[in-house]
């Protein structure tokens, strides 16, 4: 009762607290004076492809500003940022070997590991592979400038997997050289050193940045290092051109994966592991521990892009390239389910990936409007050289040990689209159409259990419509509606549930979005957003079973999804800014299946989530500091929704920084606490668990201290 009573006292004060301030003043030329002297509205190209003002895009789209990305955090996750964005939920599953837990609108929640059913790209090159599943923990926070966030139909636009879509921009290279040093620590043997350099000579902008962040973790089990680089140069070959290179790796080797746990070892104390009944040996060893679960991750890409005006028009030529290297110990032996499936419990491949997008923006003037028309094609292919062998040698697990799999795997994606946007008067006018073609091929070299060799396709087209008005300069209308698409990633083709072999049976989900807005400028300082929307589908994919670090996947009948996003942001005199941002979201599904009845909601999808911010700047930013509150209502892991839900939560945090400057030197320092009030909670699930080993905890009260010194020459 106590806890229902905070959480409802604090909800109420996220309202009192009011919007706060979330994005750059960077307003487009065509948006009128009252709306420019806004703070809080900024130009975007996620969504329409080419540079609008969000406040004039008929879609619901947030932007995080290098400030807030930088606001006294560690810029490790995407999950740091991404808070408080309505319709996001991004969880940090405390599991580094499995990286972030992120869905829009219920897309992707049920994800075991990375992102999947939200699209990811940086600086235009996409971090998602052709079949939809991407990795967060490739994005570059230290160098980034902003995140554009888009939920809803637009987001159709992207093709297969484009729930949402999370776009990551970084700075470029300006101004004399300067290099910066940064550190932190933190609870859980938290640490991170950072170093930087960017500048522009000879009219070459680079910015090069090197960081190694490792942690012990909270969870038993849950040790990872992580090292990263990054490099971009820019270059503009002639007065109409520009031309950018980007480089980034990632390496994580032996991060340790602490899995989930049932309720009641939660209950008796959320740091520890799941005991493994089975090991008569050593009957209080964890089944992480018995095993040894792990993941070695080696990834390396490359990308460029190339863009020339001609007046209005332009083109554009993006490619990139890269290779990804994974090893995985899981918690069992041989097979999964079926024993003659046998695919071993160590996973092992490396991948060779790259792809490429070209298109062409036309602008005219048409009807007394001007008409910005988007025509381009965008290829994708991955190629996998993967194994598997037993986790078992000489009576010890956690080694690598017989084959028992050898395949290639290729996923290969061609997609044209258009996209076309008027605008006259008080109305904008948008429109879309794409065509998804998508082949995976299996040529199966272990047949020892088999030959799984094949080949399946998908093909689908995904039209978008849009409408926004201009009821007044500082208050826009819209409503948009899209058909979606959904693939099953190659993840969740490899097994089966019912024996061995690759599920080509398996089937894309198809979904019919449409959303109602409104955007209001409440003064010079604050801005509201409002959205509603639907979602329908169809053969939604869900889990069909999950057990050691495996999924399967079967097709669902209909699915639901109904919910309202709003958010609120102001600046204030004296310094002082704040922001909420409420998401109300009703998923269920639509129509019985199976042993699952119409009406039950859908696993790892709260029904309501909130954020709040009241923060505080002296004159000249040399002193800041803010509260932030975060809730969450319950989240119900499996399709019966018969087991124990995460119940929802409510925690506080506060943060505090400060900024100096001598010469040449400028210096920052911070202090951040989580979970002020030290509460205990689930912070993520693992969805259908066939063990009921569902449930991973967040961190209790913990603590974050950082420093930087930057010099500039």
């Amino acid at each position: 009762m106590k806890q229902q009573i905070f959480r409802l006292n604090a909800i109420a004060a996220l309202f009192a607290l009011g919007p706060c301030a979330h994005a750059a003043d960077a307003p487009a030329a065509e948006v009128s004076a009252e709306v420019a002297a806004a703070p809080t509205v900024v130009v975007v190209v996620t969504g329409s492809r080419v540079e609008r003002s969000s406040f004039d895009l008929p879609a619901a789209i947030d932007v995080v500003d290098a400030d807030h990305i930088g606001a006294a955090q560690m810029r490790v996750n995407l999950s740091e940022s991404l808070a408080a964005v309505p319709g996001l939920v991004a969880r940090n599953r405390q599991n580094y070997a499995q990286d972030l837990q992120i869905s829009s609108r219920g897309f992707g929640a049920r994800s075991a590991f990375g992102v999947r059913g939200v699209r990811l790209i940086a600086d235009g090159i996409p971090a998602s592979m052709p079949d939809g599943q991407g990795q967060a923990a490739t994005f570059n926070l230290d160098m980034a400038e902003r995140i554009e966030v888009l939920r809803g139909p637009f987001s159709a636009m992207y093709g297969n997997h484009s729930g949402g879509v999370i776009q990551m921009f970084t700075r470029d290279g300006e101004g004399g050289p300067t290099l910066e040093l940064g550190v932190l620590g933190g609870s859980d043997g938290t640490r991170k050193l950072d170093m930087n350099a960017q500048g522009k000579s000879g009219g070459v902008g680079y910015v090069l940045d090197a960081s190694r962040f490792s942690t012990d973790g909270y969870r038993d089990h849950s040790a990872a290092t992580r090292d990263q680089g990054f490099a971009k140069i820019t270059v503009a070959p002639s007065a109409t051109s520009r031309l950018t290179l980007v480089g980034n790796s990632l390496r994580q080797h032996d991060t340790q994966d602490p899995l989930g746990v049932q309720w009641e070892t939660f209950q008796r104390d959320p740091r520890a592991g799941q005991i493994d009944a089975g090991d008569t040996a050593s009957p209080k060893r964890t089944l992480a521990e018995r095993y040894n679960t792990r993941k070695s991750i080696d990834h390396q890409q490359l990308g460029l892009s190339y863009e020339r005006r001609f007046g209005d028009d332009r083109l554009r030529l993006t490619g990139y390239g890269g290779k990804r290297r994974v090893i995985q110990y899981q918690s069992f032996s041989k097979g999964f389910q079926a024993p003659a499936s046998h695919s071993g419990g160590v996973v092992d491949f490396d991948r060779d990936f790259h792809g490429a997008d070209l298109n062409w923006l036309a602008v005219r003037s048409i009807a007394g409007g001007k008409l910005s028309t988007t025509v381009g094609v965008e290829y994708g292919r991955s190629i996998d050289l993967r194994q598997g062998f037993e986790n078992f040698v000489g009576g010890q697990f956690g080694v690598k040990g017989a084959l028992r799999r050898d395949e290639r795997d290729t996923v290969s994606s061609a997609d044209p689209y258009v996209q076309a946007e008027w605008q006259g008067g008080p109305w904008v006018l948008s429109a879309g159409l794409r065509r998804s073609s998508l082949k995976f091929a299996v040529q199966d070299r272990y047949l020892g259990n088999g030959d799984d060799s094949g080949t399946v396709g998908y093909r689908h087209t995904t039209p978008l419509l849009g409408v926004l008005y201009k009821v007044a300069p500082a208050l826009n209308l819209y409503a948009s509606a899209a058909r979606g698409f959904e693939a099953p990633t190659l993840n969740e083709l490899f097994y089966s549930s019912t024996g061995p072999g690759v599920n080509f049976a398996l089937k894309p989900a198809r979904s019919a979005h449409l959303e109602l807005g409104a955007k209001a400028l409440l003064g010079a300082g604050t801005r509201i957003n409002a959205a509603l929307f639907q979602v329908r589908t169809s053969d939604e994919l869900v889990v069909a079973a999950s057990g050691g670090g495996r999924t399967s996947y079967r097709n669902a009948s209909k699915t639901l999804r109904q919910g309202l996003e709003l958010s609120l942001d102001a600046n204030w005199a004296g310094g002082f800014s704040g922001r909420v941002a409420v998401t109300a979201l009703r998923a269920i599904y639509d129509q019985a299946f199976g042993a699952v009845a119409a009406g039950n909601r859908l696993p790892g999808v709260p029904n309501a989530n909130l954020y709040g911010e009241l923060a505080w700047n002296a004159s000249g930013q040399r002193f800041g500091a803010a509260l932030e509150t975060s809730a969450s209502g319950k989240v119900v892991a499996d399709d019966a929704n018969a087991d124990q839900p995460a119940p929802g939560y409510a925690v506080v945090n506060a943060r505090v920084q400060a900024k100096q400057s001598l010469g040449g030197w400028r210096f920052k320092q911070y202090a951040r606490l989580d979970n002020l009030f030290d509460r205990s909670y689930v912070g993520s699930l693992i969805v259908g668990d066939a063990n009921k080993r569902y449930y991973e905890a967040a961190p209790g009260r913990n603590w974050v201290l950082g420093a930087s010194a930057q010099y500039g020459f």
